[in-house]
């Protein structure tokens, strides 16, 4: 995965065009994250990020390379996040917590913006190849997270050895994404909390089996 440190032309930064690099990334993160990929425009991250325009094209060649660090950072943070959260995650009450801290975030917002990840995918999936490439090993990611924590699950006896966890977690992070969509278009995160509870309230009548 591509680093401030360690840029796509390969070249070693220093530690002050390292900054200059992240702090580009970052605004122009927060930026797309509010108003969309395509309404960001590179005058938008230049005042934000109070780089110069010389600055910025020192480090991406174009608003595409600009998107794809983007989609690299904002990766890196969801994924930090999920691993922290779903880490030690092995029985079904720790699962619970999981999407009580998911929804609880998400309400600060009243479900504004969606989610980080799913907004990027949304707008630049089917346009950038690259782009798409590094979302979907993202989104891999994230659930090969979820398919662990219901392995340690299953390994603990609170799923039937027949059950698929990889089957499990794709319909469980398709709750997800699809909860952070509908909360984003209701302005309210009540969808998102009872499309996450749908796909635990599943996974839970297994256990009775």
């Amino acid at each position: 995965m591509t680093t401030a440190a360690d840029p796509p032309t390969g070249r070693r930064l220093t530690a002050r065009g390292a900054r200059t690099r992240a702090n580009i990334v970052s605004a122009a993160a927060d930026l797309m994250y509010v108003q969309g990929v395509e309404a960001t425009t590179i005058d938008d991250v230049l005042t934000a990020s109070g780089a110069s325009k010389s600055q910025l094209y020192h480090h991406f060649d174009s608003k595409d390379a600009l998107v794809r660090a983007v989609v690299e950072q904002v990766g890196e943070r969801v994924i930090e996040r999920e691993r922290e959260a779903l880490g030690k995650v092995s029985t079904l009450r720790g699962l619970r917590r999981w999407r009580d801290a998911l929804v609880r975030s998400n309400a600060l917002r009243h479900g504004a913006y969606g989610c980080a990840l799913g907004s990027l995918a949304s707008e630049v999936a089917d346009h950038d190849a690259l782009a798409r490439q590094s979302l979907s090993r993202l989104f891999a990611e994230w659930q090969d997270l979820l398919a662990g924590a219901l392995s340690r699950l299953q390994d603990g006896g609170a799923l039937p050895p027949e059950a698929s966890t990889d089957g499990l977690a794709t319909g469980l992070m398709a709750a997800v994404q699809g909860g952070y969509l509908l909360a984003q278009t209701a302005q309210d995160v009540a969808p998102m909390a009872t499309s996450i509870d749908m796909a635990l309230a599943h996974i839970e009548s297994l256990t009775a089996g």
